[in-house]
């Protein structure tokens, strides 16, 4: 057996076929006994590491149950039981963690082969941790010392410095390996930033070994050149050094390309000052006329040399083609766009003149001669939306901003802001720093907000720049001037669209003529990314919003895009119920933020018709792609416009904006309106739309009525053209029943028909739906493994289309029925990925699922503490937030068992009339039947197992059968038939089988307890 612990664990037998370990508690009993391999670990010692400091009750016991699982789970590793504790029968080098410790002096390149990440121990080996960790730096710093005379290894040693800024010998290695690559200012800076460390850290001079690295290189003299000396410290760009260095190398004439402001000159400097030999600079931007481009490279160049006096008479570009001839040098030409003609005939006519001489170019668009090589010089990368301090802080943007910036700092409350204004700049670092300027004089938060008018606020720029670099609006303008018209027309109109555009919307946007289109692209104005689709940077577009509405072209813009974005909405919309369903996902996914720009551009301009198309195209794909909230607030702000607009389309926004709405901006009132209003405007109306023909099972169902024999309409929809709408209105009629406490076996007959007609049509909402119904069904008669492989196939097809708000919750089901087949470990970790879920992308009712979802499995093992815990902080998102009102209930349920575990009956009490409340007026069936356990468990708790078999007796009638996955019902009816025998338990039992939904509020209020909620009642809601 090979046991890898550094990094997450490997456990391979002889013939490295690796050995799955399922749950986490395994995987960390693994751990624990192979750093011991052939050693006793302690019980005490592996109960401390695997649980903490929670141990259960009886630790020996449990430990012993999870060393025979982890037997069972890897035969071939022995384990022996000692009398202490265990013992891994493992030969200590056949664990990757020894074999690394003894390496690392041996050998540490190989040493290093073996670490595949940080150790994932517990808290209990921390300590071996850090030791392990330390192996890793010596023998860092011994493979990059000796691979030093080779190869550059500036970058893996800025990173570890990085990581270890107090490390002597790490910031030694750094200033030789910058000496060696000719960076002299750069190595003096770190020796700087680690003597200033070490002062105010230890109050501590550097070592005697880096103080004399320092004097050596103070004692260096410059070379021939004319590169400036910079003042401010290099950022974010020590990739693209090392990659225009080795262009250089081997191409003799190399342009960076890009945006104003993006860092092209700035890298060039360090680039050249990187390189062997004479480097000069010549700034090409004070030149006006290209005639004047050789004398300025001249003069730029000091060459005064005997030929060049004895001929001034020449013609300059002669004179200069004479003087370099012989020369072996590196020519920087700097902003070359504005002479680019004269600049790319310069640059020809010297390279072949001069065999030694190569030239570095900076220029908006390429030169274009034969032999060139172009470096896109990219924006600084940006940290991700919402970004913490720590991750923000790696960001090559962020860093500079703070660089620039000393009195920012990245504080958990100034952090998002520094992240939004890095983010709206773009990463340009220009940009950036003119930012930073200007956070001199506004707190950063009032920075970000304003950054909406950047053109005025980012005025600040240092007085010694060129004019152009001195404001933002300076150096987009010398972009602006160098353009032609139709190329001012294509950046004016394309600025509509934030999300980017392909060949095709270029056409139609712009017209069929695609030189402009190209001009932008050299020019640095448009970027082609390698989906095919042109971008611009934010204030590029910015700009070229405010010259379309200069143009006043903005309107006709506005109505051309719309127009090819409708055209492709409607096209995708009825494809998303089938098959095809992702590939038309992707497309809209693809150009999401144009759909939304251009919906928001007709409702700003009260455009009522295109606002409400774009709604009724979208609405489906709202709901799928995880775009509720946001798609139902855009129709409601289209329904509130004034003027006409086509009737089927007015119907379905009024439709979707419920359907999209109902777990996120709107109360349940308001969504029942919504589809009453849609009912009412499709009457008359051609339902060509299946969602219009289905408002009014819709209706029925958001009324909380079973509407009859017909299920209000959904039994005239078996017939129905369409497949897709026709297991719509089976899965429909199934629901119905399940609400009105109907025979479950007629429901799950019916789910599996929907389930085949989705599965005949390939549409994937359907079929999760359809699924974890079914799933509910079969935890509820008690077949777990049934449950759990339903939802496992539900789950699998909510995370292929996206449906990220049902995402949690279906994960928090899984993890629950995981827990009833006994998988803790698995139920565990399907609660870890939902949370993670949740802090990233969940709304308030993604947040309360999970918190409502660990509440549940710590009630039902025992741990009242920590349920009521999570339970409360469930309670206090839902109470912040709009939510469906089913999940309000059942959240109330889960709270007032837990009080009542904890012994406070009073506030359960509350809780469990709360939540009884706000199922019955929802009329769902279920969910009042969950209520109803609820207050079984409170009576039962508070002495009165007669109502507590009443109780349940109620909740299934109102279910229609009992729910053998409820193992609160199960526990309170084992107490009441304790308590009053199997004779007397089912005589009050019967007492209950006649309460329906609309009688349960009554039924849970009679009975000996009701006198003393009488006394304790307050008004409103149950405190939190």
């Amino acid at each position: 057996m090979e046991i890898g612990v550094l990094g997450p664990l490997q456990v391979k037998n002889g013939d490295g076929r690796p050995f799955p370990v399922p749950g986490a508690r395994l995987r960390t009993l693994v751990v624990l006994l192979a750093l011991d391999a052939g050693r006793a670990v302690s019980a005490d010692r592996l109960v401390d590491g695997v649980w903490g400091a929670a141990p259960p009750g009886a630790a020996g016991n449990a430990l012993q149950a999870l060393v025979s699982r982890l037997r069972r789970a890897v035969p071939d590793l022995v384990i022996e039981a000692v009398p202490t504790g265990y013992r891994l029968v493992l030969d200590p080098d056949r664990v990757d963690a020894h074999r690394f410790a003894r390496l690392v002096a041996e050998d540490p390149g190989k040493a290093l082969e073996l670490w595949r990440g940080d150790p994932e121990f517990p808290e209990s080996a921390r300590a071996e941790a850090v030791r392990l960790r330390g192996l890793w730096l010596t023998a860092q710093r011994a493979r990059l010392a000796a691979e030093m005379a080779d190869r550059d290894v500036v970058a893996e040693l800025e990173a570890l410095a990085d990581e270890f800024p107090l490390d002597e010998s790490l910031a030694t290695l750094l200033i030789r390996a910058l000496r060696r690559a000719g960076n002299r200012g750069r190595a003096l800076e770190v020796f700087a930033g680690i003597r200033r460390r070490l002062a105010d850290e230890f109050g501590v001079d550097p070592s005697a070994e880096l103080a004399a690295l320092h004097l050596d290189l103070l004692r260096e003299t410059g070379r021939r050149g004319n590169l400036p000396a910079e003042v401010s410290s290099f950022v974010g760009r020590d990739d693209d050094v090392r990659a225009v260095r080795a262009l250089a190398g081997t191409h003799r004439l190399v342009t960076l390309t890009g945006p104003g402001g993006s860092g092209k000159t700035r890298l060039a400097v360090e680039v050249g000052a990187r390189l062997p030999g004479p480097v000069w600079l010549a700034e090409l931007a004070p030149v006006r006329d290209p005639a004047e481009l050789p004398q300025a490279v001249l003069t730029a160049l000091n060459l005064r040399s005997p030929v060049t006096l004895a001929r001034e008479t020449a013609p300059a570009l002669a004179r200069l083609r004479e003087a370099v001839a012989a020369r072996e040098m590196l020519l920087v030409l700097d902003n070359c766009e504005h002479v680019i003609g004269a600049a790319a005939e310069l640059a020809d006519v010297l390279l072949r003149a001069a065999p030694g001489l190569r030239i570095l170019a900076t220029s908006r668009e390429p030169l274009g001669i034969a032999g060139e090589r172009l470096f896109p010089v990219e924006p600084l990368g940006l940290p991700p939306a919402g970004a913490g301090p720590e991750v923000a802080g790696r960001a090559p943007a962020v860093r500079l901003l703070l660089d620039r910036a000393p009195g920012l700092t990245l504080t958990r409350d100034d952090t998002p802001a520094v992240v939004r204004v890095c983010r709206a700049l773009d990463g340009i670092p220009l940009a950036i720093e003119l930012a930073a300027a200007r956070s001199r004089t506004l707190p950063v938060g009032v920075l970000a907000d304003r950054l909406a008018d950047r053109f005025r606020l980012l005025t600040g720029g240092s007085r010694t720049a060129l004019p152009r670099h001195r404001t933002l609006r300076a150096v987009v303008d010398w972009s602006w001037d160098l353009l032609s018209e139709p190329e001012r027309r294509m950046w004016r109109r394309l600025a509509l669209l934030p999300g980017g555009a392909d060949v095709a919307a270029v056409e139609r946007v712009c017209g069929p003529d695609l030189d402009p289109l190209a001009a932008l692209v050299d020019k640095s104005l448009l970027v082609l990314g390698a989906d095919g689709r042109y971008r611009m940077l934010e204030t590029i577009r910015g700009y070229g919003l405010e010259r379309l509405d200069e143009a006043g072209e903005a309107e006709d813009a506005r109505r051309a895009i719309a127009g090819h974005l409708l055209d492709l909405a409607r096209e995708a919309e009825p494809r998303l119920r089938r098959a095809e369903q992702l590939t038309w996902m992707r497309r809209l996914a693809v150009e999401h933020d144009n759909l939304h720009a251009a919906a928001r551009a007709a409702i700003v301009a009260a455009d009522r018709a295109t606002a409400v198309a774009f709604c009724a195209a979208l609405g489906f794909y709202w709901w799928l792609g995880g775009h509720r909230a946001e798609g139902a607030t855009l129709c409601r702000e289209a329904l509130a416009l004034p003027g006409a607009a086509d009737r089927a389309e007015l119907a379905l926004v009024y439709a979707f904006s419920a359907i999209n709405g109902i777990e996120g901006p709107m109360e349940f009132t308001e969504v029942q309106a919504a589809f009453r209003n849609a009912r009412e405007a499709a009457a008359g109306v051609d339902g060509t739309h299946p969602l219009l023909r289905l408002l009014p099972p819709l209706v029925t169902l958001s009324s909380a009525d079973r509407g009859d024999d017909s299920f209000g309409g959904a039994r005239a929809l078996l017939d129905d053209p369409d497949p897709w709408l026709r297991a719509v209105a089976v899965m429909f009629i199934a629901q119905i029943r399940l609400n009105f406490g109907e025979e479950p076996e007629t429901a799950e007959a019916e789910l599996r028909q929907a389930l085949a007609g989705f599965r005949a049509v390939g549409e994937r909402w359907g079929l999760g739906s359809t699924l974890t119904t079914l799933a509910d069904l079969a935890a509820a008669r008690g077949d777990r493994e049934g449950a759990v492989a339903c939802q496992r196939e539900a789950l699998a097809l909510i995370e292929e289309v996206g449906l990220r708000e049902e995402l949690p919750q279906f994960r928090v089901k899984l993890a629950h029925q995981l827990w009833l087949t006994g998988d803790l470990d698995g139920a565990r970790e399907m609660l870890d990925r939902a949370d993670e879920h949740a802090r990233e992308d969940g709304g308030a009712a993604v947040v309360a699922a999970v918190h409502h979802g660990r509440a549940t499995i710590a009630l039902a093992e025992g741990r009242v503490t920590e349920a009521r815990e999570l339970a409360a902080a469930a309670l206090r998102v839902i109470d912040r937030s709009t939510v469906a009102p089913q999940f309000r209930a059942l959240a109330y349920t889960t709270a007032g068992l837990a009080e009542g575990a904890a012994g406070d009956l009073d506030r359960a009490d509350r809780l469990h009339r709360e939540a009884l409340r706000v199922a019955v007026s929802a009329l769902d069936g279920p969910v009042v039947a969950a209520t109803l356990t609820g207050a079984a468990d409170l009576a039962a708790r508070a002495g009165d197992p007669a109502r507590a078999a009443t109780l349940l007796g109620a909740a299934d009638a109102v279910r229609g059968s009992r729910d053998r996955s409820d193992r609160h019902s199960d526990r309170v009816e084992r107490e009441a038939r304790a308590a009053l025998g199997d004779a007397g338990f089912e005589e009050s039992y019967r007492r209950g089988t006649g309460v329906t939904m609309r009688t349960a509020l009554d039924a849970a209020a009679e009975g000996p307890h009701r006198e003393r909620r009488e006394d304790h009642q307050e008004p409103g809601r149950p405190d939190q």
